[in-house]
């Protein structure tokens, strides 16, 4: 998803959030042609925010996300056809609120992108996008929604998105809103006033495997500025800090989340990448269905492991996979110490006869062929709340 080259900073894209991050003295990176924050120095830096949304809370700004929304333009059922053609998972099943995880897919059966699909009226739905890929995406959308009684809107710029995660999340959002968020399961949503703003999205979505919740407000300078402030003093008492795309990624690996351009992409298909759960061929025809009846006929030839690094070094993005006899049998997609179990840990693709537990394979790093062992994933499971006793 990143740039390969270095365009200058003027050139890269900002959210409404940038030159606050600026001013709280971010590390910036482009990442995938957006100026973000990838750690908050004055903060503790990406291990203090990882382990600050793993025991308490922590806040993103992942207003580079893009937004889709596509609603009927006439009869009702446009905007559901059109959105059962583009994405693998059944939207058919969603209730008005409810959102669920997703992909669109090319005719080969391979990564457009993956997404979070939200219900939001009876034929009207928002799909939430990758930033690196959302122009591409976009087009996409609307190239494979002719012909459906449809309205395909892009509402990218619209929103100042915002991701509250961690397990004390919830508090924090008590102090900012009446909404009862008891009400508010996993993966589904509310309209409320949030900050004073009216009418403001309520989802209880994420990227690092943690409870919490993500808001979506005006876009403009000084509103987002003023409900990211609101947002850190409700949460100081909890220990509230800025969490950079760093953090965001070690989360999401150790929660064995997909990265768009990592564990899945245009080549790269749903049954490789292990997301069968979310991908419903008994819907009916989807783009890219044809190709995955095939692929799965014809059998795997890689699929998705986790890897626990055994001697010292980090499998890093890219780096080699091989046997004991030194011959090159997979490539790491994300790798990187785990900040919550003090290992390192990897997501790899091999072939299916290295994918059983216990397997031992060897990455190359620098060189060196040093041992990691096949484990289960995800790494990391946020742990079930303790259920309250009842009162005799």
């Amino acid at each position: 998803m990143e740039s390969v080259s270095t365009p200058p900073i003027s050139a890269l894209r900002k959210t409404p959030l940038n030159a606050l991050h600026r001013r709280l003295g971010a590390k910036m990176v482009n990442f995938g042609g957006w100026d973000m924050p990838v750690e908050y120095p004055s903060s503790g830096g990406l291990i203090a925010e990882h382990k600050a949304v793993r025991g308490s809370v922590g806040v993103f700004d992942v207003s580079h996300m893009g937004d889709i929304r596509i609603r009927s333009s006439s009869k009702p059922g446009g905007a559901l056809a059109a959105v059962q053609h583009i994405s693998m998972n059944d939207a058919s099943k969603l209730a008005i609120g409810q959102a669920h995880y997703s992909a669109m897919l090319y005719p080969e059966g391979t990564f457009v992108d993956d997404v979070i699909v939200h219900r939001l009226g009876e034929d009207d739905y928002l799909l939430v996008i990758n930033a690196g890929t959302r122009e591409k995406d976009i087009d996409w959308v609307r190239a494979n929604t002719k012909g459906f009684d449809c309205v395909v809107e892009e509402l990218s710029d619209a929103y100042t998105q915002l991701a509250i995660q961690g397990p004390r999340a919830v508090d924090v959002m008590r102090k900012l809103t009446d909404v009862d968020l008891n009400g508010i399961k996993n993966y589904w949503f509310t309209h409320g006033t949030v900050c004073g703003l009216k009418n403001t999205l309520i989802a209880r979505t994420g990227y690092t495997g943690e409870d919490g919740f993500e808001i979506y407000v005006p876009s403009d300078v000084a509103t987002s500025e003023k409900v990211w402030n609101q947002v850190m003093e409700a949460g100081r008492e909890f220990g509230i800090i800025p969490c950079g795309l760093g953090a965001r990624n070690t989360l999401r690996l150790e929660s064995k989340m997909a990265l768009y351009g990592h564990e899945i992409s245009d080549k790269i298909n749903v049954w490789e990448a292990g997301l069968d759960r979310y991908c419903k061929m008994e819907k009916g025809d989807f783009v890219g269905r044809a190709a995955l009846e095939r692929a799965k006929a014809a059998g795997l030839t890689r699929t998705l492991v986790g890897l626990e690094m055994i001697d010292r070094g980090i499998a890093r993005d890219e780096y080699c996979c091989c046997n004991e006899a030194g011959e090159a049998i997979g490539v790491v997609t994300s790798g990187s110490p785990s900040p919550t179990l003090g290992k390192n840990i990897a997501l790899a693709y091999v072939p299916p006869a290295y994918s059983a537990i216990g397997t031992i394979v060897n990455v190359e790093i620098r060189g060196q062929k040093c041992k990691a062992q096949v484990v289960p994933t995800p790494f990391y499971k946020r742990p079930k709340k303790a259920a309250v006793p009842s009162v005799a």
